[in-house]
């Protein structure tokens, strides 16, 4: 699904809480590249990945669950047939986030089907860094 500039820009303004599914510190990666850039452009990521305990210097939590504060966006660094899951973790979340957003080459229609009726905002397939940059310059 396309949504309009102002919608994008609205969502990644800076401030905004970012929970980071799949997060990973290796230098190399894109989830590392994006991770930094997110938390240098003024985000406040949180890493989210069952087997680590920080990334970035920042404590990483087990799951969605495990966040206390709010989340803006979900952004999913996670294979499609994951995302539904994913998805369902963001269902049972006392306060949902606005935004499950899925990195270049992720989609799923199932967690759309699942997302969209409750208002989240399902972004597939687009990168976040590029589209921060994109509209924020």
């Amino acid at each position: 699904m396309l949504y309009a500039d102002s919608l994008l820009k609205e969502l990644l303004a800076p401030g905004k809480t970012i929970a980071l599914v799949g997060a990973k510190d290796r230098p190399g990666t894109e989830v590392d590249m994006v991770g930094r850039y997110l938390i240098d452009a003024g985000f406040t990521v949180i890493p989210v990945h069952p087997a680590r305990s920080s990334v970035w210097g920042l404590p990483a939590r087990k799951t969605l669950a495990e966040i206390a504060a709010p989340i803006d966006i979900v952004n999913l660094f996670r294979a499609p047939a994951h995302c539904p899951a994913h998805a369902a973790e963001v269902l049972a979340l006392e306060c949902r986030p606005r935004c499950f957003w899925m990195q270049s080459g992720i989609a799923s229609p199932e967690a759309r089907e699942l997302l969209s009726p409750h208002g989240v905002i399902v972004v597939e397939d687009r990168c976040i860094m590029v589209e921060h940059r994109r509209l924020w310059g």
